[in-house]
């Protein structure tokens, strides 16, 4: 089965490079794309009511408008135990230290990129 991808980002450019490099590894993968966190909180909500598969990666933008990535991960973390297969990597446009070492301390998030994202980085992801 290939892999289930959810890009969450308010930019539209950012979301067409994570698309563009997920689709660059090869896999066949599925790739969701929301505008925030709110709305990926409701797509993980109809996935699993609809019993389909939750994803396997989450790339997570930090800034965004109405609830920031780290809301998303505190709802995110009480949504469903099913959710803790699912490997998050945070993605940010602004090199901020504290948010680098908050991402590396918290036991949610696999790992910290900066934008936009690249074929390896996804390759490295998935291995």
């Amino acid at each position: 089965m290939s892999a289930v991808f959810l890009v969450i980002d308010d930019d539209l450019v950012s979301q067409f490079t994570a698309r563009y490099a997920v689709e660059q590894c090869g896999e066949d993968s599925q790739i969701y794309v929301c505008e925030s966190a709110i709305e990926a909180l409701d797509l993980l909500t109809q996935l699993r009511k609809e019993d389909k598969p939750i994803p396997d990666y989450i790339l997570l933008d930090l800034v965004m408008p109405e609830m920031d990535g780290w809301e998303f991960i505190d709802k995110l973390q009480r949504y469903n135990a099913n959710i803790n297969t699912t490997k998050v990597f945070v993605m940010s446009a602004f090199t901020n230290s504290k948010d680098r070492e908050k991402a590396k301390q918290h036991q949610f998030i696999e790992g910290y990129y900066e934008k936009p994202v690249s074929r390896n980085m996804i390759q490295n992801m998935i291995k």
